[in-house]
């Protein structure tokens, strides 16, 4: 009896052990995460207080995932199987516009969308991204804005802005593709910035 238990032990030794070697291997492979980021924070110099509205953004459904997605040949949309969002699009877009906007005009007012009527700023912006994509080894952004006075239910300006720039070693990388559209983000800041200082330029 003694002589079996014996041998009893060392076999439930090593099938516990190939038991814990198979978990090992079928382990799923950890993800990696990437955020949106401002290309500068915002001053602390109080230049101007004027009241900036960001929002609301609107995000293409494809674009609405957890994964990096980018475009391959003809129709055809890769779907990362590791690489991941830290936040969503609709959340990450309008926070770097905001922080941008609030270095490039000098504002420590910002107002997302949607704010109270009686919290109405002076003046929003809308954006709708039409494209955030890699292709061909460059990344795109096209994206149509709308600025205008909510307070006074009027439109400033509204345009369609296409920007591009080539990704190192001209192939898709997660960490590349996240800081060329962070940088995509400060082009079309400084576009809505230009527009916002001559709105507040201008008489009437």
């Amino acid at each position: 009896m003694t002589r079996i238990r014996a041998i009893r032990w060392p076999l439930a030794l090593a099938l516990f052990a190939g038991l814990l070697g198979l978990g090992g291997c079928g382990s799923s492979p950890s993800h990696n995460y990437y955020l949106l980021h401002a290309s500068a924070p915002p001053s602390g110099a109080t230049d101007s207080q004027l009241p900036v509205g960001i929002g609301p953004v609107s995000v293409p459904e494809y674009l609405n995932r957890s994964a990096l997605v980018y475009s391959g040949e003809g129709n055809r949309l890769h779907v990362a199987r590791l690489e991941r969002w830290g936040e969503p699009l609709q959340d990450g877009i309008p926070r770097v516009l905001g922080l941008n906007l609030a270095a490039a005009l000098g504002t420590q007012d910002l107002r997302p969308h949607p704010w109270l009527r009686s919290q109405e700023p002076a003046v929003a912006v809308q954006l709708w991204i039409l494209e955030l994509d890699v292709r061909d080894g460059t990344a795109m952004l096209t994206a149509e804005w709308r600025l205008h006075r909510p307070r006074e239910d009027r439109e400033l300006a509204r345009r369609i802005s296409r920007l591009s720039q080539p990704l190192p070693g001209r192939r898709w990388e997660a960490g590349a593709a996240a800081a060329a559209y962070s940088s995509l983000l400060q082009s079309l800041t400084e576009e809505i910035a230009s527009a916002i200082r001559r709105a507040e330029t201008e008489p009437g």
